[in-house]
């Protein structure tokens, strides 16, 4: 996690509350000294006010020459809440009138600081208002006091009182001076302070809340989970989702890094399909290359076999042929029933099964070339089934069929593909001990519906050959097809069937199959092109 220092949310609340903090003091400063500046203008005002009713009201008693009179309206307005004390002054500086009884007809000290030395002299007295002069002091305690004064002018009037004569040099006759207390203001102002400056705090405390709020909910969740799943993702984790918590940029944002995820999830799984497939196909090159490798062998291994056996075949033919035709001879001169006749045809038995396997050998070493024509594969094995049926019968084996009536006519040599089936039957009669079934099956197979194995380019026709045998083990199974390999106990194989099998399928253009497992049975698959290759015409 991001460090207290170097926390987003605390850089943005911070900065943004001491943005608005001084924000906020600037405007209470200005309020303040608005709200000072209003009050005084109000004591102000009012003073004004009082002085012109004070003069209003004493004027009659000036005109009258009534001194009382005046002395006890100034008391009635120095008695009002506010008022420090009300004096009238003459123009010399001389105090006719006040509130104070001590400080009348004494004069005012001009280098006090609440004198009225600057607002005395004759010249300012003309200039000055009627009303609103003022002035701020403190007393001899540090009292702060608002000085009023107003200016009392000889009006025209006023000679016929007897007391002064209008004339130009004395136009002034003195001033009324209202002295007022600050404390209420000062209070009242230190008061108005507090409680702008608290209701200020309380502003930038809230404010800073919802701002901190704010900041949490539409930035640092956001970000947080912009990190979190930036950090599963190059762990590895590619399940992961960010909440989408709003539609404006983040949350944009948020479903763009979601989509980014999706896109190398999928990436990343086409990447693994695509390496799995290339092992696959790595493995399968691999296995055509031991197949074809193992086929090369064979087939040079065959070669090598088919000269050995057509040097020998020669060799034996005619030695075997001269001893057979003198057995004859000799058997004829012999009664029946002799010891010797019956040791001559055992001879004569055994020599002709000797030209049998050398034929055999003859046919394996020759290449005859098919002679094909189109066929009824169908018909084909069940002229088969009647050779080979007494003899399954007589062992105890149900030998089953199940032929596809759509089969088309076979591209073949009839009698080369039926000594492939009759060798097949054969050899799956033998495998069976006792009660046993044999089941032969026939279909059309469509190029594309083919074994990926054989490698179809045509349709072929299918011959399954399945017996309840005694099956082959897997080691042995790979040597079927080798010549002169054989299962079977002596004087009952050659080895050489299923290798003559193998090469008769071959020149057709197909494909043998076997699967085998031990103490079920074993299967073959005949793959036979059915039509003939256009590339090559007829073979007949």
């Amino acid at each position: 996690m991001t460090g207290f220092k170097n926390s987003l949310k605390i850089k943005v609340a911070f900065y943004v509350v001491l943005a608005l903090t001084l924000a906020v003091m600037v405007f209470s400063l200005v309020l303040v000294k608005n709200n000072r500046a209003e009050l005084l203008h109000q004591v102000i005002t009012n003073n004004a006010q009082l002085s012109a009713v004070v003069m209003k009201s004493t004027r009659f008693a000036m005109l009258q020459n009534q001194p009382s009179h005046v002395n006890q309206i100034l008391r009635d307005v120095g008695a009002l809440p506010d008022i420090e004390k009300v004096r009238i002054l003459s123009k010399e500086g001389i105090i006719v009138h006040s509130t104070l009884e001590g400080e009348i007809g004494t004069m005012v000290d001009q280098e006090a600081e609440d004198c009225l030395g600057c607002h005395m002299d004759e010249k300012s007295l003309r200039e000055a208002p009627l009303v609103g002069r003022t002035r701020f002091f403190s007393n001899s305690k540090g009292k702060r006091l608002l000085g009023s004064t107003a200016v009392i002018r000889n009006e025209p009037n006023c000679g016929g009182s007897g007391c002064h004569a209008q004339t130009d040099e004395n136009s002034v006759l003195g001033v009324l001076d209202i002295i007022s207390p600050l404390e209420s203001i000062e209070h009242t102002l230190t008061s108005n302070t507090f409680t702008i400056f608290s209701l200020s705090a309380g502003f930038i405390l809230l404010a800073g809340f919802l701002v901190s709020y704010l900041v949490h909910r539409m930035i640092y969740l956001p970000l947080t989970d912009l990190e979190e799943g930036s950090a599963r993702l190059a762990a590895g984790d590619l399940e992961n989702k960010i909440p989408v918590r709003s539609k404006d940029e983040f949350g944009q944002l948020a479903a763009s890094f979601n989509s980014m995820t999706m896109a190398l999830r999928e990436s990343h799984v086409d990447l693994e399909d695509w390496g799995h497939t290339l092992e696959q196909k790595v493995e399968e090159a691999t296995l055509e290359l031991h197949k074809a490798q193992a086929e090369s062998a064979r087939s040079e291994k065959l070669a090598s076999v088919g000269l050995l056996a057509a040097g020998i075949a020669h060799e034996l033919n005619n030695p075997l042929t001269g001893v057979l035709t003198f057995a004859h001879l000799v058997r004829k001169n012999l009664p029946d029933n002799s010891r010797d006749a019956e040791d001559l045809d055992l001879v004569i038995r055994e020599t002709k099964r000797c030209a049998v396997i050398i034929r055999r050998l003859l046919d394996f070493s020759r290449e005859k070339t098919p002679e094909k024509s189109y066929t009824n594969l169908n018909v084909m094995i069940e002229e088969i089934m009647k050779l080979t049926a007494q003899a399954a019968q007589v062992n105890d084996i149900e030998i089953e069929t199940e032929l596809d009536e759509n089969l088309p006519a076979i591209w073949l040599d009839e009698n080369l593909i039926k000594q492939v089936i009759m060798n097949m039957l054969v050899n799956a009669q033998h495998a069976i001990e006792g009660a046993g079934s044999i089941r032969i099956k026939t279909r059309y197979c469509a190029a594309q519906d083919c074994p990926e194995s054989i490698n179809a380019t045509s349709d072929m026709a299918e011959i399954t050959i399945t017996d309840s045998g005694c099956g082959i083990p897997e080691d042995v199974l790979q040597k079927v097809f080798d010549p002169f390999f054989t299962t079977k106990g002596v004087g009952k194989g050659t080895g050489l069937g299923l290798s003559v099998s193998h090469g008769t399928i071959e020149a057709h253009g197909g494909t043998i199959e076997v699967d085998s497992t031990v103490g079920k049975g074993t299967e073959f698959r005949i793959y036979l092109p059915i039509d003939e290759p256009h590339d090559k015409g007829s073979d007949a």
